[in-house]
């Protein structure tokens, strides 16, 4: 139920005045006595308990089409529900209920308000599974050079600037709220080398209610030396992140034990990471591999190894908790390893068409039985937008002779990512007791193109597949994070 704006007043005000009690010590004889004192104190805390549970359970019936997913359609017959005419029905930010509108009508409250959505698809929240939040203002970088160039020309110099707290805080509510902006209500987020920088993207991601997954990024050689930490003060800044952030209670925070990529990594800062891992093995581990050729051999060389993925492997950092960006260089041997771990890759098309890095076989990823999530990779990246990424994503397998259909390419967006995280038990899709995050798409088209192109398409397929080739944030009419509307077009 909705709490009465007199009863929300009341709940303030109690709240206020239970602070103040708080802060103070008992009064003097004259006033109340110390007895009198600890039951007000009491009797004003229950009483907020209890106002608050009315503040925050309440019901949400949202209508419009509806799509989600239980599978990946590639490989699952049974593997979506769509209705033309749903109702979604969320309770105390969680999915209660959805169906048929005709079906479930009988189940809405007298007098209960209906949010309407007549041209929008309602799906789960896009799920970006890898980005990096301090490359915003570097987007779109012209390096005239590939990966290892651009880090060095672009990436490493501009990190410097999030020591300062006040540009890191900027920097993180801009890039949440262009995330909301764009539908993506989780993602998994490089940060830097610097805490306040992680602090800045988790506050700014608590205050909105959101599911972020980060952390410090560690690293202690062939980097310039504002980047460089010793493993020893690296580890114990990660330790005091995660004892701070992951699963802070009253938040969806998720701490991410994070390294760049294994050039920048000496044996003894992956010792210490190891050690991290086992003493916190809830916790995930977010790095890249074989993004580019360059960068592959260099690894190989660096460690010795066949392999780029028995550098990770042999520090035991595998595991269903653990995400890998790119992999477009991965051979089958290693990704049969990932599938016997249980280890995850973020398909990051736009920016691997940006720096020339190659082109990420998804069939023969899925075909080795790894989890495939889809990644922007803002700021090589040149995209918020997921339906922007899907774009790139169906132009890269179209250039191995291999097709994304426009129903793959919304589950990866959405379970597939989640999956990837290992955040499928709460997330992804309409299925009872998920986290109520979810996004309205416009059917009708908000450009002059987009009307005109829809107007032709009668299938769901046939409007999705237009949608993730020239939709972009436009298509986007609002977004509901943890059950509330976080942003909207109107």
């Amino acid at each position: 139920m909705l709490l009465c704006s007199p009863l929300k007043d009341l709940y303030h005000t109690i709240t206020l005045k239970l602070d103040y009690l708080v802060q103070i010590r008992p009064p003097k004889e004259g006033v109340l006595n110390a007895y009198q004192y600890f039951n007000m104190k009491i009797f004003l805390l229950l009483l907020s308990l209890l106002l608050s549970s009315l503040v925050d359970a309440h019901e949400l019936y949202v209508r419009g089409q509806m799509l989600h997913f239980l599978n990946n359609p590639d490989l699952s017959a049974e593997s979506y529900q769509y209705f033309k005419d749903g109702l979604l029905v969320v309770h105390d930010k969680k999915i209660k209920e959805v169906g048929d509108f005709s079906e479930l009508e009988k189940t809405i409250p007298v007098g209960t308000k209906v949010t309407h959505y007549k041209e929008g698809l309602i799906l789960p929240g896009f799920i970006d599974t890898h980005t990096h939040y301090p490359q915003l203002d570097m987007i779109a970088a012209n390096s005239g050079g590939h990966l290892l160039q651009w880090l060095e020309k672009f990436t490493f110099p501009f990190e410097k600037k999030f020591k300062d707290q006040r540009y890191a805080n900027e920097v993180a509510n801009f890039f949440l709220d262009e995330l909301i902006r764009n539908g993506t209500t989780t993602a998994m987020v490089f940060t830097t080398v610097y805490p306040e920088a992680v602090d800045a993207l988790f506050k700014a991601a608590e205050a909105r209610g959101m599911c972020i997954i980060a952390g410090e990024v560690i690293g202690d050689r062939n980097l310039p030396e504002h980047l460089i930490q010793s493993p020893e003060k690296a580890s114990k800044e990660t330790e005091q992140l995660i004892k701070k952030w992951h699963q802070k209670p009253q938040s969806r925070l998720l701490y991410a034990i994070t390294f760049r990529f294994a050039p920048t990594t000496s044996p003894e800062a992956f010792q210490k990471i190891e050690e991290l891992k086992k003493k916190y093995s809830e916790v995930c581990i977010h790095t890249h591999i074989s993004e580019n050729q360059q960068e592959t051999k260099w690894s190989n060389q660096l460690f010795g190894t066949k392999n780029y993925l028995d550098i990770y492997d042999c520090y035991h950092l595998l595991s269903n908790k653990t995400l890998l960006a790119h992999g477009v260089y991965l051979t089958d041997e290693e990704e049969q390893r990932m599938k016997t771990t249980g280890t995850s890759i973020a398909f990051c098309p736009t920016s691997n068409l940006f720096l020339g890095s190659g082109l990420f076989d998804l069939k023969k990823a899925e075909k080795n039985g790894v989890t495939v999530g889809l990644g922007t990779d803002v700021g090589a990246g040149t995209s918020f937008s997921m339906l922007q990424t899907l774009n790139d994503a169906y132009k890269v397998l179209q250039l191995q002779n291999q097709n994304l259909s426009p129903l793959e390419g919304f589950y990866l967006a959405t379970l597939g990512g989640a999956k990837a995280l290992a955040l499928d038990q709460k997330l992804g899709n309409f299925l009872p007791g998920k986290e109520a995050d979810f996004i309205v798409l416009n059917m009708a088209g908000v450009t002059p193109l987009l009307k005109r192109r829809l107007s032709y398409a009668t299938a769901l397929e046939d409007k999705l597949f237009v949608l993730m080739t020239i939709g972009d944030d436009r298509s986007i009419m609002a977004t509901y994070i943890d059950g509330k509307l976080a942003w909207s077009q109107k």
